[in-house]
């Protein structure tokens, strides 16, 4: 059985708005220092942060089980190798990432190159949410140190532990002028962001976002926005059930369900609707147990306000007319919720309204594939979109016809592994993309370069505007 979560005894160590201005003045006097660094001088830190999670993995461990109760083995799985494979992917690439890229030159300004020179964008501001507070810290960190550039964290506060533990683990590794953790609440994150960072990458919920956009929009700072949303799992007539059931219940129901590309809601094909749900019954007593309040396999709700929002959710949503099928057990003790399926729950439910971020899973059947696109049009684009089928038809007219930021056919949450692929949202769930290449880019300035080898053919057309040059202009309109 999981342990019961600790809130955090022990308080932040707040930092003055004096402290804060110290900290961010000594990364901008260092930030052209760091843009210069080699690819072995990056490769070099980023070994050094790999070393430190390797040595210290076992407290790592207990410390985010202390947190809220997220088994040891998930907490390998999705915290620890998700951020050392990051790390390795890349110090692997990162020669290539950081080398010039040769880009075409048209004819019409015959005698030039061009080429895209990659340079930090400077000091930056990474705000992380508490669902990952260590791999959500980490991997942004690796983008930042990759690209060259200084780096201000502020963990979550809801997870004070972890954050304290992050602010000594990082200060053992690298100087406060490359990497500083700052921990507090809404008003270090306020003060925070009014400073004039280069750079801001904010995961969390849409709400904040905006928060955070509007910020960055006084300094005109950049941002990278990893959101959240009603990401849609489609079950459709062709799919192997026994495989598409245990895959969604496992991504589900991972970290209590606490998990941004975790399936949302389920739309089941209604000729299928009942086997389906046997199997999700069976893969849920496989997996969790059937009597989940006494395994290992499950964290607990991080907190009470959180554990409060969806019991009142999952209520509100029973009076409206929804039908427990499994689970819906509470304990408050440690704030434990079963993890559990509803059907018939109403359209206008809260559950279906807003990202549930948490062990609750909601099952829509649907008759036509039309029927299922107009349930997710309906609802803003969505962090992920899951597509369970067998048949490659269906699943190009659901690729073709609906947005989200990443897709997994015939598996859940298993993108978010790739570093090859780019990691983000579409509107309403983010903006920008992380991970690998693309979190490298996130961090950096693509500047362009053009040089000039030879007389250029555009001196011939400088001013004055003779008959001649225009017929060479009108010329170079038409064919080139």
């Amino acid at each position: 059985m999981n342990s019961i979560h600790n809130t955090g005894t022990n308080p932040p160590t707040l930092t003055t708005e004096d402290e804060m201005d110290r900290i961010f003045q000594i990364q901008h006097a260092n930030e052209s220092i760091l843009a210069r660094s080699t690819a072995k001088e990056r490769r070099k830190k980023l070994k050094k942060l790999l070393d430190a999670i390797l040595d210290q993995r076992e407290k790592i461990k207990k410390i985010i089980h202390a947190a809220y109760g997220k088994p040891y083995a998930e907490i390998d799985l999705t915290e620890v190798y998700t951020v050392t494979s990051a790390i390795k992917h890349t110090r692997r690439n990162l020669r290539f990432w950081m080398s010039d890229q040769r880009v075409g030159t048209p004819i019409s300004i015959l005698g030039s190159t061009s080429r895209i020179q990659y340079e930090a964008k400077g000091v930056s501001l990474i705000i992380a949410p508490w669902n990952f507070p260590f791999m959500l810290v980490l991997n942004p960190l690796i983008s930042a140190i990759a690209a060259g550039c200084p780096v201000v964290i502020k963990p979550s506060e809801m997870t004070p532990n972890v954050a304290m533990f992050l602010r000594e683990f990082l200060a053992n590794i690298f100087p406060e002028n490359e990497v500083a953790v700052i921990e507090g609440g809404i008003g270090i994150s306020t003060h925070l962001l009014s400073k004039p960072f280069r750079h801001i990458f904010f995961t969390g919920s849409p709400a904040v976002g905006r928060i955070v956009m509007t910020a960055a929009a006084k300094n005109l700072s950049s941002v990278t926005l990893e959101l959240g949303g009603k990401s849609p799992a489609i079950i459709d007539r062709s799919a192997n059930l026994k495989r598409a059931a245990r895959r969604i219940i496992w991504s589900k129901f991972m970290n209590a369900g606490q998990v941004c590309v975790a399936p949302d809601y389920l739309l089941v094909h209604r000729d299928i609707e009942s086997k389906f749900i046997a199997e999700l019954k069976k893969s849920l007593d496989i997996l969790h147990s059937k009597n989940p309040r006494t395994t290992d396999t499950l964290s607990r709700i991080v907190n009470e306000k959180h554990f409060r929002r969806l019991s009142l959710a999952l209520e509100n949503a029973i009076k409206g007319g929804a039908k427990i099928i499994q689970g819906g057990s509470l304990e408050t003790t440690d704030q434990f919720i079963a993890p559990t399926l509803l059907s018939d729950v109403p359209l206008n439910a809260e559950l279906l309204r807003e990202e549930i971020f948490g062990p609750i899973l909601p099952i829509i059947t649907y008759a036509t594939n039309e029927e299922a696109i107009a349930i997710i049009s309906k609802k803003n684009r969505p962090l992920a979109l899951y597509i369970f089928s067998r048949n490659k038809k269906t699943t190009n007219y659901f690729l073709s016809r609906t947005k989200a930021g990443s897709t997994a056919i015939n598996i859940g949450t298993l993108q978010f592994f790739n570093h090859n692929l780019p990691f983000g949202g579409v509107g309403y769930s983010g903006m920008g993309k992380a991970h690998g290449w693309y979190g490298f880019k996130a961090f950096s300035n693509e500047r362009a370069v053009l040089k000039q080898h030879i007389p250029s053919f555009v001196d011939l057309l400088m001013p004055p505007f003779k008959k001649w040059k225009q017929r060479i202009i009108d010329l170079t309109i038409r064919w080139l």
